[in-house]
């Protein structure tokens, strides 16, 4: 099922990122007089970057021209998977999955979907029409994030599975870069006919029997001298992610400084000169992306709406997202378990499981969850019964949340 989706960062959220970039204590941070971008992000650029960030930015305004094509999720072997689809003109446009890769965002496409799927619009010709797709990574932008670290093989055949199954193509081309052209390597290598070309601006994948010409040759030798310097960020990520999750959790600039750099590093700019390439609000708005993620569970409530399962059937797993944190968990269908309804506080969700099926709606005047449909009642080991139309708050499940059929979820701050 097809989800419409809309971005919509709460003020709160905002204000939060906002004031942490305001209050960062710059006082503390030195740079070498000569060290420019040698030994990683520039600092007079940082502070210059976040100063506009700060008095300048505005993510209103780029918030709503994203909200102007059309923003969908749908599940995706357990994942919550966002994705743009601007279908295109004439009869027969080709589907087109176009992925970006790290530290990009589907940002980097906004501008280039609207030609791609109707080119008469802008010169060109209505055969060469694409149906355009830009998913957001598994575990990226606004995407649900899988439970365990996912690589390459497994994104691509997440995404052909949206291709396919959710969408219904039957065959399709892809375009990656970065880390979505090693995705579309695997694509392409794992799921033809159904993907039937790839394009790819980064050389991720090599031949199977090795370097075949002289030039290739060259181009691997010059690539590792580069890589001695470079290749810092890629050894942290790949085998101590972990221990780089603690700084960049809680730190707008430390995520800034951390994506900047690669950006300066990589874009053909004209010297060191990084907005020679990329303007601050087009550097900002993937950074807000990769900000909003951690930021935003929207605990206020006023969109939260839970959705377990629908008319009473029985089922053997279930989904719920805080905003754009998901989350799945699997039962035993044999048992005749399914969900009884959650409660919920500034801190956790509570799921309670053993019963029958609801949907429960968050109302943020009361603070509470109520009951819009279902009939439930509890497992008469628990002792409780779940009433339609009531409302309900943690406070009402205290003594019973710790059974085992219970299950806390911590929400980010």
């Amino acid at each position: 099922m097809l989800n419409p989706f809309k971005i919509e960062v709460s003020d709160k959220t905002l204000d939060y990122i906002r004031t942490r970039v305001q209050e960062y204590p710059w006082d503390q941070i030195e740079m070498r007089d000569d060290g420019g971008w040698l030994y990683g992000t520039n600092l007079d650029y940082l502070k210059e970057f976040c100063e506009y960030w700060v008095n300048e930015y505005d993510w209103r305004k780029h918030e709503t021209k994203m909200n102007q094509l059309s923003h969908f999720t749908t599940p995706v072997d357990g994942i919550n998977m966002h994705f743009i689809q601007e279908k295109g003109s004439g009869p027969s446009p080709m589907p087109l999955l176009i992925n970006h890769g790290w530290p990009g965002t589907v940002i980097e496409f906004i501008d280039i979907i609207e030609p791609l799927a109707h080119p008469e619009r802008f010169g060109g010709n209505i055969e060469d029409a694409f149906d355009v797709i830009a998913p957001s990574l598994p575990g990226f932008g606004f995407s649900g994030r899988p439970s365990r670290p996912m690589g390459p093989r497994k994104m691509a055949e997440i995404l052909n599975s949206l291709m396919t199954d959710s969408l219904g193509y039957k065959n399709y081309m892809a375009q990656g870069g970065d880390w979505g052209s090693v995705v579309s390597n695997w694509r392409g290598y794992d799921h033809a006919p159904a993907c039937s070309a790839i394009h790819v601006n980064c050389a991720g994948m090599r031949h199977a029997d090795g370097l075949q010409t002289s030039e290739e040759v060259i181009w691997q030798e010059t690539l590792e001298r580069d890589q001695i310097i470079e290749d810092g960020y890629r050894t942290q990520q790949a085998t101590k992610p972990q221990t780089l999750a603690y700084s960049m959790t809680d730190s707008p600039e430390g995520i800034a400084a951390w994506i900047l750099e690669k950006f300066n590093t990589w874009s053909d700019t004209e010297g060191d000169n990084i907005e020679s390439a990329h303007s601050k609000d087009t550097l900002l708005t993937n950074i807000m992306v990769y900000n909003e993620r951690l930021y935003s569970a929207e605990k206020d409530g006023e969109k939260i709406i839970y959705q377990i399962s629908r008319s009473g059937k029985l089922m053997n797993s279930f989904e719920f997202s805080v905003g754009n944190i998901t989350s799945k968990r699997e039962f035993d269908i044999n048992k005749d378990y399914t969900i009884a309804g959650m409660a919920y506080d500034e801190q956790h969700l509570y799921i309670f499981s053993e019963a029958y099926s609801t949907i429960f709606k968050y109302d943020p005047d009361t603070k509470k969850l109520i009951s819009v449909y279902g009939v439930n009642k509890m497992h008469e080991s628990a002792g409780i019964t779940l009433k339609e139309g009531v409302a309900y708050s943690v406070g009402d499940f205290e003594s019973y949340l710790p059974a085992p059929s219970f299950y806390k979820v911590d929400i980010p701050d």
